[in-house]
């Protein structure tokens, strides 16, 4: 099936936020969409205020569209193999394709940027698009979170480059074939599928590495580098901080905001460019980021400019209250690793703190895979809170909850709670800094968290 033959796509699993920008791509191009979601949320309700019908709940047989050859549907892996839309879709005579799949059309014949890694994904790729736009490149994107600089997940642009999240799970990013392919962090993770390490480097990063396009630019962080220098057909080039063809070099923190100087492969130095990102991680996402923008054409003092206006994306060391005592963090971390980096983070910004948290752990296969992973970053908090596990795709596996990763913790500061007894806890707090933390529906109870603090105090 051509794109362009396309008149009508259904999406079962609409209210993703992968899902919801394809969505939102062909709304834009005059396709009529519907689709359906399990529940309602804030991202399927502007779906519907900008005109398209979703429905909810259980599943509506008589919505589904009939077999056309015009229509086209889209599904994601989260949603259940048995779920009934999917399985008369599956036994029918209908185009049926993974939403990796349609954004392999989508940017078959444009540059594409592929933006992949275990951390840093989202945040690096609505990061690049900002510099590119800011650098009069126009590229288009699909985005993974909510950014504050752009009206959405999906951006229109005119020129022929498009950058996207090149996701490893269930291998969707080998749908690409990027002109230039990012390469930010490949810690074990998505083991489910992959099964070990090993196995999720070699069929996983490095044969994306091997979708670049001839001539194309592998960009990878330094410390990955060896992984992918037999590569034959790309431009390896590399990124970091202190080390790497583009490095960021006399890091400093002042004023809240991180500084530092850019230097490039052939030695020129950008100076003095300021990012108020939290923590170093995204100093070096800012690096991936200037480099990618570098390398399509962009301008240096573009970088300092669009570096210096970024204004984050929701969810990603999301500062939702802050107070002359209290600060409350919202952060999607759900990796060792990326726990690691917003505690590292919020003890940089707020030294001398109290640190606490709130952990909803996602999946069980990963808490499985992890928990001493999990056990040991929390440990890094001075207080902790586990809520239970957001099951997302997953059934239950015996004996996997979140005490795994309690017993597993040396914190004698920590608690295991319900998302009630959670409440209660939080509302009692008054001093220090809260993250919450986590990829599950934990976003839902961040505004009551919030509002508990700013709810007006009577007086009896």
């Amino acid at each position: 099936m051509e794109l362009t033959d396309v008149k009508q796509v259904y999406f079962i699993g609409i209210g993703g936020i992968g899902m919801s920008a394809v969505a939102r791509y062909f709304h834009l191009r005059g396709v009529h969409v519907t689709g359906y979601d399990k529940t309602e949320t804030v991202l399927t309700q502007t779906l519907e205020r900008e005109g398209i019908t979703i429905h909810y709940g259980e599943a509506r047989l008589d919505l589904v569209p009939p077999p056309a050859d015009d229509l086209l549907v889209v599904w994601t892996p989260a949603i259940p193999r048995n779920f009934p839309e999917l399985v008369r879709v599956q036994e029918g005579a209908y185009q049926l394709l993974k939403r990796a799949q349609v954004l392999g059309l989508i940017s078959q014949g444009m540059e594409c940027v592929g933006i992949a890694g275990t951390h840093g994904k989202t945040t690096t790729t609505t990061l690049t698009t900002h510099l590119m736009r800011t650098a009069g490149l126009d590229p288009s994107a699909f985005l993974g979170g909510i950014p504050r600089d752009f009206s959405g997940n999906y951006v229109h642009g005119n020129s022929e480059y498009v950058v996207v999240e090149a996701d490893e799970y269930d291998r969707s990013f080998l749908n690409l074939h990027p002109a230039i392919a990012v390469i930010l962090s490949a810690d074990p993770d998505h083991l489910d599928i992959y099964g070990d390490h090993n196995n999720m480097l070699e069929t996983g990063f490095r044969a994306y590495a091997r979708q670049v396009k001839d001539g194309g630019h592998l960009l990878v962080r330094h410390e990955l580098r060896e992984l992918f220098e037999d590569i034959p057909q790309v431009m390896l080039t590399t990124f970091g901080i202190g080390a790497g063809d583009f490095r960021a070099q006399n890091v400093q923190v002042k004023d809240g905001a991180f500084h530092f100087d850019l230097r490039e492969p052939d030695g020129h130095l950008v100076l003095d460019i300021r990012t108020t990102l939290p923590g170093r991680h995204n100093v070096e996402n800012a690096v991936a980021a200037c480099a990618v923008t570098r390398l399509a054409g962009g301008d240096e003092e573009s970088l300092r400019v669009a570096l210096a206006s970024f204004r984050g994306i929701g969810r990603r060391f999301d500062t939702v209250l802050k107070t002359e005592h209290l600060v409350i963090i919202d952060d999607y971390a759900h990796h060792p690793t990326e726990l690691e980096a917003a505690i590292a983070a919020a003890r940089e910004l707020y030294p001398g703190q109290t640190i606490r948290g709130v952990f909803q752990p996602h999946l069980f296969s990963r808490t499985q895979d992890f928990a001493a992973g999990f056990a040991k970053a929390l440990d890094r908090l001075d207080e902790v809170i586990l809520i239970p596990i957001y099951p997302a795709r997953e059934e239950p596996i015996p004996g996997i909850t979140s005490r795994t990763i309690y017993e597993k913790m040396r914190n004698e500061q920590r608690r295991l709670l319900s998302d009630e007894q959670m409440l209660e806890a939080t509302a009692e707090l008054s001093d220090g800094v809260l993250l919450l933390l986590g990829a599950g529906d934990i976003d839902k109870l961040v505004p009551k968290i919030v509002h508990q603090h700013t709810k007006p105090t009577t007086h009896g």
